[in-house]
């Protein structure tokens, strides 16, 4: 049966969404510091288009397949028997704290569309607060982890 299959394979679906994660969060936290420098670069200039590229890559080759690799190894972990317990609160509140940190994502990839367009509107300072978010997201989805507090 596939239960027994994914049980099996229960440790090496851990370390492949652990290792999607920490791809994800590096993305998470560096595309808006690249937003920051690149508000400081003149529209059109060789500074402004080498950003362009760096987000783009960034995006495409790093975030994008870091989070469907942690939504893929994820929904694994959470079909291994055992491994959620669906009575307990704790998992309903990570997964809408999972929801925030993609629609996050996803915020950072429609500003990367501003810039490459020469259309930010937003400051620096902006982005330096949005910085904060994942960081403060990740904090609170691994506490509900790891100490389950209900």
């Amino acid at each position: 049966m596939w239960t027994a299959w994914l049980s099996e394979l229960h440790p090496w679906i851990k370390a492949l969404h652990i290792i999607s994660i920490i791809a994800w969060m590096a993305g998470l936290l560096y595309l808006p510091r690249l937003y920051v420098y690149h508000c400081e670069a003149p529209a059109g200039s060789p500074q402004s288009e080498t950003f362009k590229v760096m987000e783009r890559r960034l995006l495409r080759a790093i975030m994008n397949p870091a989070m469907a690799a942690a939504y893929v190894f994820g929904i694994l972990l959470l079909l291994v028997p055992g491994v959620v317990d669906w009575g307990a609160a704790w998992i309903y509140l990570k997964l809408v704290l999972v929801a925030a940190l993609s629609h996050y994502h996803h915020l950072l990839a429609r500003w990367r569309q501003d810039f490459a367009a020469d259309r930010n509107s937003r400051p620096a300072r902006f982005y330096r607060i949005a910085n904060e978010v994942p960081t403060l997201l990740l904090v609170l989805i691994v506490i509900l982890i790891v100490v389950r507090p209900f």
